[in-house]
């Protein structure tokens, strides 16, 4: 579907969407509880469905309440059901790499299939540690589906995270349940905030486990995961985009966010504050409000998924704005470090890349027909983007967006984008 996005003024509220990392965390955790886990205001996108569909097929029972999900856990490793040949983790990283190390604590065979991008990124990174840790590998020449065997031992593993951090997400939801005690050293790890919010999910099903600066990791084994009841709360990677739509174009209000929330993209506050823009934080309010804005430097390294949201602000900056981490962006659901130049730059930007460095220069956008790239950071930043656009913005295969934010449009005509759809 092409939908077509109007320049127009923004203002009004909405409320964010649930966090689907913190969601997808809270699946996981309730798969391996013994009893019956609560998990209230949880994210209604693709990935999620994903992950909920994977853990049906583990053995989980799950029924649906208003505004809320009961998942009947298995009890740990035990409990997997052995009659799972496969899982499908569609279009998720995270699915496929948290649960690669959950599979791998049963000792039958599971085969992990992918769809789409997916399947083309790498995968002999998770092989290298899930054999250190006792388990059995295979991959389709590095790439997806991937099959594993266990059980998973636990013991000594070195993890390479320059790829980022979901792996190391999984065996450290895995790794409590195994009967050794763990000890894993990290290299190079990207997003490594997102560890933390996997950590405070364990804690919330009584799992516990320490690190040294994020570069060692001490897993207790033999370990049980409790019931919890789990309300997961806003999500700072989608509220970022409608944010920054404020700070470049009105005055916006997102309802439910914590502004002392550990997700990590919640730096789009640090970052809209050096631009410039006027923010205001009343309770879980967050209100941004256009003014004058100039040109900034951030480091994206570990939040790469702000990059789509702050290429719109910078356009909207007077001067260049530098952003670091364009590296962390190839293997997303496109490659972003060439996909957001080549779309924006079609509409009126000025944007480079420079080794790890995307530099944006504030420019007037003239409009005109992108694609997203089947991205669904990218399609919403593109709508975003119309706000200041001279002519509209026709944005191509919209309706990817269902991944992570399926009512983003929705909620960007409430605060006033005006929205035509085309099949």
């Amino acid at each position: 579907m092409n939908i077509t996005t109007y320049s127009t003024s923004a203002k009004g509220e909405i409320t964010a969407p649930p966090s689907k990392s913190y969601s997808q965390r809270a699946v996981a955790a309730a798969l391996l509880a013994e009893g019956e886990t609560v998990i209230r205001n949880i994210a209604d996108c693709d990935d999620v469905r994903a992950s909920m569909r994977v853990i049906a097929k583990l053995g989980a029972d799950i029924y649906n309440e208003e505004n809320s999900v009961g998942i009947k856990g298995v009890g740990g490793s035990y409990g997997i059901n052995p009659e799972a040949k496969y899982i499908n983790c569609v279009e998720s990283g995270l699915c496929l790499r948290v649960f690669s190390a959950i599979a791998a604590l049963s000792g039958k065979e599971i085969e992990l299939r992918t769809e789409g991008s997916l399947s083309g990124r790498p995968v002999n990174y998770i092989g290298k540690s899930l054999e250190q840790l006792g388990a059995k590998f295979s991959s389709d020449e590095d790439f997806p589906p991937i099959t594993v065997k266990g059980p998973l031992l636990g013991g000594e593993a070195e993890i390479d995270g320059s790829a980022g951090s979901q792996f190391l997400s999984g065996l450290l939801i895995a790794l409590p349940l195994c009967k050794n005690d763990s000890h894993l050293t990290v290299r190079d790890l990207k997003s490594k905030f997102y560890i933390d919010m996997t950590i405070d999910t364990l804690a919330q099903f009584g799992v516990e486990l320490s690190h040294n600066d994020y570069k060692e990791f001490y897993i207790k084994g033999g370990q049980k995961y409790s019931a919890s009841n789990f309300t997961v709360g806003g999500d700072w990677s989608g509220a970022s985009t409608i944010l920054t739509a404020g700070a470049i174009a009105g005055d916006v209000s997102v309802r439910g966010l914590n502004p002392n929330s550990i997700q990590p993209d919640r730096a789009i506050l640090s970052v809209l504050e050096s631009a410039g823009a006027e923010i205001e934080i009343d309770n879980k309010i967050v209100s941004v409000r256009q003014s004058k804005l100039q040109a900034f430097d951030f480091d994206a390294t570990h939040c790469p998924d702000l990059f789509p949201a702050l290429t719109v602000l910078a356009i909207n900056c007077s001067g260049t704005s530098r952003i670091k981490g364009v590296s962390r962006l190839i293997n997303k659901e496109s490659n972003r470090g060439a996909a957001l130049p080549e779309e924006f730059n079609k509409l009126g930007a000025k944007i480079t890349v420079d080794g790890d460095y995307m530099l944006i220069e504030g420019s007037s956008l003239t409009g005109g027909t992108a694609s997203s790239h089947n991205d669904h950071r990218i399609a919403m930043a593109l709508a975003a983007a119309a706000f200041n656009s001279e002519n509209p913005i026709v944005i191509q295969d919209s309706e990817c967006v269902n991944k992570s934010y399926p009512s983003f449009f929705d909620d960007l005509q409430s605060v006033g984008m005006r929205i035509e759809e085309r099949l």
